[in-house]
């Protein structure tokens, strides 16, 4: 083992140390405070057995009065020497207690300590998680609400469709992430709880022989004072499908923030145009090309959120290989998925929240995308109109398709698109219908169903679940 104080910018650092994640939940996944937590637990054993005469107040008042004094370098001493991470901290924090160090770690096992840290820390960091997204969709909700009516051009297959609104769109992805929001809310996460070697409670029922106490009344007890509910039943760790769950609904966020990401950076694309980043005025885009500007933040959620959903079959692994009443061939990746999925998570939602509230829409270029190609999506409409008045509906497709292509043609000799003009002064659809009626139908921004109503509805929806969930 290396002692710490050796990482320098010389040697390899995690890009999760200092680039990815916010300062709190870095904060949250440090050696500091995981053995803060180790000695809460401690603590909390202790108080426990001294409410059954097993230890003195005055042993307990000693292990409080040190729980904060954590001595990392002297622990990492120890750990060099004894390859033990735990008794590296249960020798550190006897030597600062000399009334009550003798009695640290009473009756139990490593696990009983390290899996109850982890509970309590994984539960700090999914509510972490939880405000990063009501601050993302608090975001949404205001800019649906801004653009629910304001007409843009829809694509399926990446080719141009039917008008949607900018609303509407932006709705999708809150819909998303209020899916991922009630997974969240769902968690429930638990710890080991103070079952000893094989999850059996042995060592606890041989400590309390001859009181009236029990090694589940014991476990109540600790778990009530560490505000933390236990598995009922654990072998020497609890289940690791628990972190597995807690993967699938990070990944699943990551997925949904995602496609938001992926979307953007298409429609970013100048061809569309139609949203951009923010950019700062001395912000580069390009080491080559100095008109560059491209859209670095939508691009680094897809990456990150890439690595996320690579980290779940670990997780997996980690559940179903978990032999017997224990394997410890899950601990050093457990050691980097846990704290890397959450910091990544927290990172792209940050990001997310920066992009959505600072998001920038080209007015222009939605017009210009409406001119080009609502047109195209409007003879559906139009087939529709003219059918009731009396056209044959295999006629009037046939003739709007012909019509079509050749529009295509203009447009991509970078013409205007001469659809509107063209149907309007054809003989057949003149039959059924006049030019003035054509031109009118032929508006794609009217052409939006009930998009506005849903996505002003979405809006709302958003702003009730967060109120509801305060």
């Amino acid at each position: 083992m290396t002692s710490s104080n050796t990482f320098t910018q010389e040697t390899f650092l995690s890009p999760f140390t200092w680039r990815y994640g916010s300062a709190e939940m870095r904060q949250l996944w440090s050696d500091i405070y995981r053995r803060k937590l180790w000695r809460r637990i401690w603590v909390a054993l202790a108080t426990a057995q001294a409410e059954v005469g097993l230890v003195t107040a005055e042993q307990v008042a000693d292990l409080q009065a040190h729980q904060e004094d954590i001595d990392l370098e002297r622990a990492q001493a120890y750990e060099a020497e004894l390859r033990h991470d735990v008794m590296a901290e249960i020798r550190t924090y006897a030597e600062q207690c000399p009334v009550g160090g003798g009695i640290i770690h009473l009756g139990a096992t490593s696990m009983d300590v390290l899996d109850n840290a982890d509970a309590l820390r994984l539960r700090e960091a999914v509510c972490m998680i939880q405000q990063r997204l009501r601050v993302l969709l608090e975001h949404l909700a205001q800019q649906i609400e801004t653009w629910a009516d304001v007409p843009v051009m829809g694509f399926t297959h990446i080719q141009p469709a039917e008008p949607t609104t900018l609303g509407y769109r932006l709705a999708q992805y809150a819909q998303d992430l209020l899916a991922d929001w009630a997974d969240l809310d769902r968690l429930v996460i638990r710890g080991k709880g103070i079952k000893g070697a094989v999850g059996t409670a042995a060592s606890y029922t041989a400590l309390l022989e001859g009181t009236s106490t029990s090694a589940a009344d014991l476990e109540a007890r600790v778990m009530k004072l560490l505000d933390l509910q236990a598995f009922d039943v654990a072998t020497q760790t609890y289940p690791r499908k628990q972190d597995w769950q807690i993967g699938c609904v990070l990944a699943g966020i990551a997925g949904s923030l995602y496609k938001f990401a992926f979307d953007f950076r298409l429609l970013q694309s100048p061809p569309i145009g139609e949203w951009s980043e923010p950019f700062g005025s001395k912000q580069v885009g390009s080491s080559a090309m100095p008109f560059k500007r491209n859209p670095i933040s939508a691009e680094n959620i897809n990456s990150l959120g890439r690595w996320v959903a690579a980290q779940v079959p670990v997780l997996w692994d980690n559940a179903a290989h978990s032999l017997l009443e224990r394997t410890l061939d899950d601990s050093a990746n457990r050691r980097i998925v846990l704290p890397e999925i959450f910091l990544a998570v927290d990172e792209m939602l940050a990001t997310a929240s920066r992009l959505v509230h600072g998001l920038q829409v080209d007015r222009t270029a939605i017009d210009r995308n409406m001119a080009t190609y609502g047109p195209f999506a409007a003879t559906e409409r139009l087939m529709m109109v003219a059918a009731r008045a009396g056209a044959d509906r295999q006629v009037m497709h046939e003739l709007l398709r012909e019509h079509s292509l050749r529009a295509w043609q203009d447009i991509r000799a970078g013409r205007a698109n001469p659809l509107a003009n063209a149907l309007a002064a054809d003989e057949f659809v003149l039959q059924y219908l006049t030019a003035e009626s054509v031109h009118e139908i032929m508006s794609g921004g009217t052409y939006l169903g009930n998009a506005p109503q849903k996505a002003h509805a979405a809006a709302e929806l958003v702003s009730m679940t967060l109120q509801t969930a305060r």
